[in-house]
């Protein structure tokens, strides 16, 4: 089994967090919710043990990767809430100390067992493409986004709509917009989208990537919109989004 290489491991933020415990990570995360690096330093630091035992335990590479994702999104939900001091209570001798190791194996197997994973022909995550961490972070970005400029992200990189599908849907459900004023709303979408990430998952992930930038020409702003810089197309989104309402 090839494990898969996340370049992320090798810059300079993770590297210089190496010395951290566990405990400190855990600590530092939990005390700088806004920061992005905690989460990603125990990523890479344990991505080979929940990689392993996905892939043992999954029915196709494709599946696997995506669950692979699906499982770091679990330990981000969940980690806020864990408690290192408290005890194994499967020990039936005296308690052990719980360990992230331990923990994350156990996270890991209750989602091998409780996922219901599509069909490899439906699942659009390419790991390639975006980082669990990334993917983590950019679903948050989305849900800070207001709801029309959600979905209009949704449609245009998740489904692969043009400007003038994109506004011809949302013609019909009452929106007053036209093809232009799509892609004025997508490029404005993108740069919220960016903003909205941590700082340090910029840094780590987006420094070497072209950006929507309020400088951009219209002309660099429209070859941008080509391009999945963030790794929406293969992102597994729900569209949860209303049309025709901003709050």
């Amino acid at each position: 089994m090839q494990f898969p290489n996340f370049p992320e491991s090798n810059h300079e933020i993770i590297r210089s967090l190496s010395h951290h415990s566990d405990q400190d990570l855990l600590d530092l995360f939990k005390r700088h919710p806004d920061s992005g690096r905690y989460f990603t330093a125990l990523f890479c630091r344990y991505s080979p043990i929940v990689y392993t035992l996905i892939r043992h335990s999954a029915k196709s590479p494709v599946q696997a990767d995506y669950l692979f994702a699906l499982t770091w999104r679990h330990i981000l939900h969940e980690l806020g809430g864990l408690d290192l001091s408290a005890t194994d209570d499967e020990a039936d001798g005296p308690k052990a100390p719980l360990t992230l190791q331990a923990w994350l194996i156990n996270v890991t197997a209750l989602c091998i067992n409780q996922a219901v994973l599509p069909d490899v022909a439906s699942i659009h995550y390419s790991l390639q493409a975006a980082s669990p961490p990334l993917w983590c972070y950019v679903e948050r970005a989305l849900d800070r986004l207001a709801p029309l400029q959600r979905l209009i992200v949704l449609m245009a990189q998740t489904f692969s709509w043009s400007e003038t599908r994109i506004a011809a849907y949302l013609q019909a459900e009452g929106e007053r917009i036209t093809p232009g004023q799509v892609g004025g709303r997508l490029r404005e979408a993108y740069r919220e989208l960016e903003l909205a990430l941590p700082d340090d998952i910029r840094t780590i992930y987006l420094d070497q990537l072209p950006t929507a930038s309020l400088e951009a020409t219209p002309e660099q702003d429209a070859a941008l919109l080509n391009e999945d810089v963030w790794g929406l197309a293969d992102l597994e989104l729900e569209p949860t989004t209303s049309v025709g309402s901003e709050n």
